[in-house]
């Protein structure tokens, strides 16, 4: 093999490594989940609602419809964690939700 030929090689292998890593770190920072919960209404920073899961994950999110602002609402849906994203909530995992169901 010449030393062309390995050097296109290893930069092929570089490439690839780099790309599944990215891929990765984007999947981690935009990590899809779909869970149950309930609608809560959080009393700090002038008020906001926030989303109390099954397993007891709390939830910020972004973009809850204003039909769904109801405190004790229980719903089911789908969202998108912004693990880059602050909330001066502090309070649960920032959310991007996709949809959301009564249940």
């Amino acid at each position: 093999m010449t030393k062309g030929k390995k050097s296109l090689i290893g930069l092929s292998i570089c490439i690839l490594f780099i790309s599944i890593t990215v891929g990765a770190y984007i999947y981690w920072m935009n990590e899809p989940i779909y869970t149950t919960g309930t609608i809560t209404y959080i009393a700090v920073e002038g008020g906001f609602y926030g989303i109390i899961a099954d397993d007891d994950s709390h939830y910020d999110p972004l973009n809850l419809p204003e039909g769904f602002k109801t405190d004790g609402l229980r719903v089911i849906f789908s969202a998108i964690i912004k693990r880059g994203f602050g909330s001066f909530h502090m309070w649960g995992l920032v959310i991007e939700i996709i949809d959301i169901q009564l249940l």
